[in-house]
């Protein structure tokens, strides 16, 4: 299954305090349950591949907020738990990072007899970061107040690798792209106009993810 979705959201007037937002969302999906995944759970997890890089555990939270959100009935054990029960495996300098690398984090008796107790049957990781793309205008302060305006972007770009824990494999893929352009008007108070570009991403990465594992799906 493949599939592409485009959107624009955007906040119409100062009153919204919200930017224009445009985003992307691109899956590829080989093998989702028929059934959702019943009393199994699913983990999602941020990919740090070195000590200055790391998804943001924020969007981390928010994508697993809305696929339970969405259906009460599937289990997300939070990142942090995870990392802390099956500590150090999941580290960035021992995490697998193919799936065939289960295989070896099985035979570590510790980690097996975790995962068994915490049913983990998928696991999601997410890769990718937002990141400011510059600004411009101006804007001075004074004892009277702001007077100005100043515009900057951000881009979001993040990718969920979904692997079958039971039969240690790929299952999908899927990408979502989001930018958008928040403005900072200032007639005595500045007002941020704020685009939601990090949440219109999470919407729609989770929404993805969450028709995956579903049984509503």
């Amino acid at each position: 299954m493949r599939g592409c979705i485009r959107t624009l959201l955007c906040g119409a007037g100062l009153s919204l305090l919200g930017g224009c937002v445009t985003a992307t969302v691109d899956e590829q999906v080989y093998n989702a349950p028929t059934a959702g995944i019943g009393d199994d759970s699913v983990v999602i997890l941020g990919r740090r591949h070195a000590s200055d890089y790391e998804t943001e555990p924020d969007f981390v939270r928010c994508v697993g907020d809305y696929i339970q959100s969405g259906d009460n009935s599937i289990t997300v054990i939070d990142e942090l738990e995870f990392l802390n029960a099956v500590y150090p495996w999941f580290e960035p300098r021992t995490a697998p990072l193919h799936p065939l690398d289960i295989e070896r984090l099985l035979k570590q008796k510790p980690v097996a007899e975790k995962m068994a107790a915490l049913r983990v049957e998928y696991m999601i990781w997410l890769d990718g970061s937002t990141e400011r793309t510059g600004g411009s205008g101006s804007m001075t302060c004074s004892l009277g107040g702001c007077f100005g305006f100043g515009t900057w972007g951000h881009d979001a770009n993040y990718e969920a690798t979904i692997w079958d824990f039971t039969d240690k494999a790929e299952v999908g893929h899927v990408n979502t792209s989001a930018s958008g352009q928040s403005y900072m008007p200032a007639v005595i108070v500045p007002i941020p106009i704020i685009a939601p570009v990090q949440g219109t991403a999470c919407d729609g990465l989770g929404q993805q993810l969450l028709q995956f594992l579903s049984s509503e799906h």
